[in-house]
């Protein structure tokens, strides 16, 4: 069976806490993703329980009448429990070895086994056309998981929002980025 889910990047936020609002032009860039999926066919939503996902896809939910489901294994990862003032090389690293792993925090592959077991639950449903929402680093991990060469680079070109399409079709994934603003 051919199967679809729309991977999204939250939309901008304040900050980086779980409880970190949309920004107003966040708050905009939901509505612009909910008309990016006006014509497209969606019969789940799943979403990080961090307010700047359930945010960025309320006006979707909403449209469609459909119910939100929280899921904490699309919550984004965590690099360290200590401030790293050298974390954006802290975290170039864990694109190099997927088992590093700093005080307190999860590694690559932690965090990439939690995502990808969010995906495959999602295959393996009765729904069609799946979206999730989760957050940058996590959802570079699941690229990498599919595709070795999406790595730190990449994830430094995610934007806010972002979208990437993982079509499922004879048990091989493919994966496109539909986000283009």
């Amino acid at each position: 069976m051919n199967k679809n889910i729309y991977i999204i990047r939250h939309c901008e936020a304040e900050g980086q806490s779980e409880d970190a609002l949309l920004t107003v032009k966040g708050l905009e860039q939901a509505e612009k993703l909910s008309n990016f999926f006006y014509n497209k066919e969606v019969d789940h939503i799943i979403s990080s329980p961090f307010l700047r996902a359930i945010q960025t896809i309320q006006p979707l939910a909403n449209r469609l009448n459909l119910e939100v489901q929280i899921d904490s294994r699309l919550s984004e990862r965590l690099l360290s429990s200590m401030p790293l003032s050298d974390w954006l090389d802290k975290l170039r690293a864990t694109f190099d070895n997927l088992d590093l792993k700093y005080s307190g925090g999860e590694s690559s592959k932690e965090a990439m086994d939690r995502i990808v077991n969010v995906v495959m639950d999602s295959l393996e449903s009765e729904h069609e056309n799946t979206v999730v929402v989760t957050h940058g680093n996590i959802m570079s991990l699941l690229l990498h998981h599919f595709d070795k060469n999406f790595g730190f680079k990449q994830w430094k070109e995610l934007t806010n929002p972002d979208v990437y399409l993982l079509n499922s079709f004879d048990e091989k994934i493919n994966y496109t980025r539909l986000w283009d603003e």
